[in-house]
Formats: C-alpha cells, structure tokens, sequence
C-alpha cells in the first residue's frame, strides 16, 4: 500500500499583481481521509484548490497530488483527481445518463463501458430514476450530485470539492453530505473546502483554518476547539458600558442580546473565579450559561469573523 500522502504541499504563494492571495501554505492529507480547508470568503481556499488540481501556477512552493509532482507530472495529476467547483457543471440540454455517457467517452470508455459506467454512478447517486431527464428539469441538490457524479467517471484518487454545497438548501447540503461520507467510506481522499463550521465539523478528519492566505490553525475539530478552550462561559450583560468594558476577552458576541461569550476550563472554581473577575460587585452579569467550545468560537477567535451557517444566504 502507499505510504506516501495523498497531498502534500509546502510554502505555496501566490500573488495577483500587488494582491498576495497565498503566503506560504504547507499541507499535508493522508490518503482515505477527509480534509476540510474552512476559511471566510477570499481567504485563499480556491486559489489553493486550483493550484493542487494543476488549473493555477504557484509562484511559489511545491506540492505533490496522488503521488505526482503538479508542475512536473500535470497529467499523472489531473488523471488522478476529479474537481467539482462550487456551481454544477452539467449540460442542461442533455439527460442526466447522457451527461455521464459523455464524460465517460472522453475518459476513453468503450460506448459499451461507458453505459455500464453510467448505469452505475446514477444508481450510487440516486439518480437513476432520472437518468433519461434532461438536467433542466434537476433541482440543485440533484445537479450536484450529478455534477460529482461525472467527476468520479474515472474513479479518481483525489477528489476536490469546492465549496460543494453553495447555495443548496438544507436537505440537499445533507444528501452531499452523505455523497462526501460514502466516498471517504470507498478509500477515496477528500479535500474540502468550506466556509460552513458545520459542514467541517461534521465531515472532516483534520481541518485547516485559513484566513489572509495563511494558514492559521490545523488539528481535528477538537483539537482546535480546544485552543480556544474546552468551554464557553455566555454571559449577558446588564447594560451596553458592562458590555464592552469586556468584549475584547470574548470568543462569543451578540451585541443585540448583550450576551458574550469568555474561554473557560469548564470548572466550577474557573467558572467561580471568572464570574468575581469580570463582575466584582455582582451588578453587571445578570444571567449566565456554560457551554461546549464550538468551531465558531475557533474561527472567530482566529479569523476576528464568523463564519457561515447553513441558514444564511450564499453569496460568491
């Protein structure tokens, strides 16, 4: 069995014209494994993808995908590896089964393999009832999932997704997520890119947070919840002055309730000493609540923003 890493970069840059959109990233996925790249939008997540899948040069760094250098082996790579951007790449005009019948031809299937290929991933990907529609007529969800489908034609090694579930309602996003389970369950290495904590949270193996082109944290998800502490103490405020006396500790914040969030152990002599520290004479803290580290507290305290939930509107 290979041994070496599915992706391994190191001191990847890149820059458009004064703009420098990466700034040494290094990366390392083991094979059979998810692997989520979460930052908030224009942190560098794309450019790293298409620098990985051979569409993008670095102007700095090496990497090696499935074993291949990018620059040196470009095409070992891209026969390795399968990309789905963040929008589905199908021909509308053309039936779900055609669409995949057509990348399998330009795989080099025989048209016999190629329908047998087809057959196969419309069934794994739940399609097959609507194999002979025309995709026009696909909800989003089903046009993702035909979209990966067409990227795994080939039975890649790699398989990137970028940003996959943009703009998908709830139920699709779960049915992808299911999609990305299966192929990391079928020995396939997933790297993922994401602004949803959730999604990472849920998916991934190792996550790397980016944020300005540099990558700022990477460890499992407890792991990095654990940098901002194993808890959060919520803490509403009596008034706005009590509020933002102690904003600037807080991993947490919603001005609208008044209510921020401070690292602790999760003690009840750190809660206790933390509640005397921050309100001495007991007037401004009127309730409190101890909660789990959350991804969201990781990437604020990182990244000095919040990230996406799944309730919120996509925007590119």
């Amino acid at each position: 069995m290979n041994e070496s890493p599915a992706i391994e970069a190191t001191g990847l840059s890149k820059a458009y014209g004064k703009s420098k959109v990466l700034d040494g990233i290094d990366l390392r996925v083991d094979r059979g494994t998810v692997f989520s790249l979460l930052g908030p939008n224009g942190a560098g997540k794309t450019t790293t993808v298409r620098i990985l899948a051979t569409l993008t040069t670095a102007d700095a760094g090496r990497a090696r995908v499935a074993g291949y250098d990018i620059v040196a082996d470009r095409g070992r790579v891209r026969r390795a590896i399968s990309l789905t951007g963040q929008f589905a790449a199908v021909d509308e005009k053309q039936t779900g089964e055609e669409n995949l019948r057509m990348m399998a031809r330009l795989s080099g299937l025989s048209r016999r393999d190629a329908r047998r290929r087809a057959a196969e991933l419309l069934e794994r990907f739940d399609l097959a009832d609507a194999g002979r529609r025309r995709t026009v007529t696909y909800s989003g969800g089903m046009r993702r999932r035909l979209d990966l489908a067409a990227g795994l034609v080939g039975d890649p090694e790699v398989v990137f997704l970028d940003e996959p579930t943009t703009g998908l309602d709830p139920r699709s996003r779960a049915e992808l997520w299911q999609v990305v389970r299966d192929l990391s369950d079928r020995g396939a290495t997933v790297f993922l890119t994401t602004q949803y904590l959730e999604e990472a949270d849920r998916l991934a193996d190792r996550i790397a947070v980016v944020d300005g082109g540099r990558l700022v944290a990477e460890g499992t998800a407890a792991e990095l919840k654990a940098r901002v502490a194993g808890h959060r103490l919520d803490l509403v405020l009596n008034d706005t002055a009590a509020y933002w006396r102690l904003e600037s500790r807080a991993v947490h914040r919603s001005p609208g309730t008044l209510t921020l969030g401070l690292p602790t152990d999760g003690t009840a002599a750190h809660v206790r000493a933390l509640l005397d520290e921050v309100d001495p004479d007991r007037r401004d803290v009127t309730r409190f609540a101890l909660h789990t580290a959350t991804l969201d507290d990781v990437f604020l305290a990182l990244t000095g923003s919040p990230a996406r939930t799944h309730k919120e509107p996509a925007h590119v």
